[in-house]
């Protein structure tokens, strides 16, 4: 998904439906009665067009209507603020993971679906 001002590209949010066991959430939570997941791998709106509200409407465009059960990220533990964030859109933490050595400390955060309205 990739939102423009006109022909200015402002941001993108993307992803895919996670692989049926392998989703990385389950060794951190008990197993849900639907495990179909969406992994958000990335969403980023450029300076200029930041809190004005463009990342909730890309988080939304991309997964609305998702036949998933939920969705699945994972946030460096470093930006506490974009943590907040995903917790104000509904998502909770259920673990934390460094994948690499050297690779951050990642929050992982899981979120139900369908998107609930504000």
């Amino acid at each position: 998904m990739v939102g423009y001002d006109g022909d200015e590209p402002v941001g993108y949010a993307y992803g895919a439906p996670a692989t049926e066991g392998r989703e990385w959430w389950r060794p951190f939570m008990e197993e849900p009665n639907d495990t179909s997941t969406f992994s958000l791998s990335e969403l980023m709106v450029r300076p200029r067009w930041r809190k004005q509200g463009i990342s909730a409407l890309l988080y939304k465009a991309l997964l609305d209507g998702r036949s998933e059960a939920m969705v699945a990220l994972s946030v460096d533990t470093a930006h506490p603020k974009v943590q907040e964030l995903y917790e104000s859109w509904g998502y909770r933490k259920v673990g934390e993971s460094r994948p690499f050595a050297d690779s951050p400390l990642y929050a992982l955060m899981v979120a139900d679906l369908p998107l609930q309205s504000d």
